[in-house]
Order: structure tokens, then C-alpha cells, then sequence
């Protein structure tokens, strides 16, 4: 598991010092901060693993944020989301033209900013942009989203998300109404049905086995009866999943 990294790019030093000390405590990773597009280019060329932008839309020098967000979107290909204390419909126009993934409108607090990372990245990971940039967000503590990003999914650790590569997961299990994340480290729980997950998960790396289980094809380690063995744990297969599991061993 890695902690998601964010770059802020702010043009004002104690904004940038305040954002960058607000997402460190919630759980994040800051790979920098950026005074300037200029220097924003540089740590994305630097850090090829930047996983959010946090962007401020007036910024000094050649380039403002939403020229900046042009570039970043036929370049990189990174979510970001738009900063401002500016709110006027010439600005948000420009604003909605580059696509952003959330928007926050200065000052913020730090629901406002955990919310606006949690839309982010439901955004990116359903091909949509926020069109309602004026508009006010919030989730339900208990509204957990789960996002396939890449190779990873991005799974909710307490306020903050951890990215996930999908190699490390080994299976999910549904326990009523929730749900349970199994890694080779760790887990998370989730309140929403194991089909909701599964929905997310790429068809050639996860298979359901039974209506309590889902698993990573690929950690399994081998296999007596109706009983897969995944890590430490021997998991049931049950007669419906039964054909479709085992023709995918080879018996020789």
C-alpha cells in the first residue's frame, strides 16, 4: 500500500505551507509545492507518480492554473483540482473548459478539502469532470467509494485514501452488508455489497467463487476439493462457481 501523493501549486507561500500541513496530518504524501507552473512542470517531470494536483487558478508568471491544467491534461493526465477565492462566471467559464475534477472556493476546512480529493477521484475514475463548480459536495461518513485508478484501486484508510496496487490484493469478502477488502498486508471494510466492488475490478485478475468471495486468480496457491488456498486462508468454492474456477487449473 502507498500513501496517495498530491502536488500543490500555490502561489502563495503560507496557503501552500497550510494545504501541505492539513493533507500531511489527514494521511497524505506531499511530493512538493509549487510556486509556479513553471516549477509545478518540473516536479511532474520529476515525480512521475504524482496521483492529484492540487491547483490554484490565479497563478504569477506566464502561465495562470487554467493554462497550466491544459497542459496537464494533454500531457500528464493527472486529476486535479481547481483552488480559488475568485468566483466570477468569466473565470469559472475558463475554469470549466479545462475539465477539472473538483473545484474548492478559499478559505476551505478540512472536510471540505477531504471531500473534494474523495470527488477527484471518483471523477477521474469514471471519465467525468465537475460541472457544477460553484456547487458544495459532501459524503456520508459511511459512503465509502471505491475507485480503480490504473493498476490500483484507491481505498479509504479513516479521511484519507491509500493507493492500492491490485497485485496486492488477494480477496474480498462479503460479510452482510459490508464488504472486506483483503491484502497481503492489511484490510478494509467497506458498507456496501461485495457486487458494488466487484463492479470495479478488472474480469481477467478477479473471479467470484462464491457468493461470499471474490478472488485475486493469481494468488492462488493451489487447491484440495472445493477449497482454494490464497495466502494463509483456505477459501470455499461453491457448486455454481465450481465449472468456471477449475477450468482455470490444469490438471496434469
Amino acid at each position: 500500500m502507498e500513501k496517495v501523493k498530491i502536488l500543490i501549486v500555490e502561489d502563495e507561500i503560507l496557503v501552500a505551507k497550510d494545504i501541505s500541513n492539513r493533507l500531511g496530518k489527514i494521511g497524505y504524501d506531499i511530493i512538493g509545492t509549487a510556486l509556479s507552473a513553471k516549477r509545478a512542470l518540473g516536479f511532474m517531470e520529476e515525480h512521475r507518480s504524482i496521483d492529484i494536483i492540487l491547483l490554484d487558478i490565479i497563478l504569477n508568471g506566464t502561465l495562470d492554473g487554467i493554462e497550466l491544467a491544459r497542459i496537464i491534461n494533454e500531457k500528464y493526465q493527472i486529476p486535479f483540482i481547481f483552488l480559488t477565492s475568485h468566483a466570477d462566471q468569466n473565470l469559472v467559464a475558463r475554469a470549466k473548459s479545462v475539465k477539472p475534477y473538483a473545484y474548492i472556493l478559499k478559505p476551505f476546512n478540512d472536510r471540505q478539502l477531504s471531500v473534494a480529493i474523495e470527488l477527484a477521484l471518483m471523477n477521474y475514475s469514471h471519465g467525468n469532470s465537475e460541472s457544477d463548480l460553484l456547487g458544495t459536495h459532501d459524503f456520508d461518513e459511511t459512503d465509502n467509494q471505491v475507485m480503480q485508478i490504473m493498476d490500483s484501486l484507491f481505498l479509504k484508510k479513516k479521511h484519507h485514501f491509500e493507493r492500492v496496487p491490485l497485485d496486492e490484493i488477494l480477496f474480498l469478502q462479503a460479510d452482510s452488508n459490508y464488504s472486506v477488502i483483503y491484502t497481503k498486508k492489511e484490510s478494509f471494510v467497506y458498507s456496501t455489497v461485495l457486487k458494488n466492488i466487484e463492479l470495479q475490478l478488472p474480469v481477467d485478475k478477479f473471479l467470484r467463487i462464491h457468493r461470499s468471495y471474490v478472488i485475486n486468480v493469481h494468488k492462488v496457491k493451489g487447491y484440495e476439493g472445493n477449497t482454494l488456498f490464497i495466502g494463509d486462508k483456505k477459501i470455499p468454492v461453491s457448486k455454481t462457481y465450481k465449472h468456471e474456477v477449475f477450468k482455470l487449473f490444469k490438471t496434469l
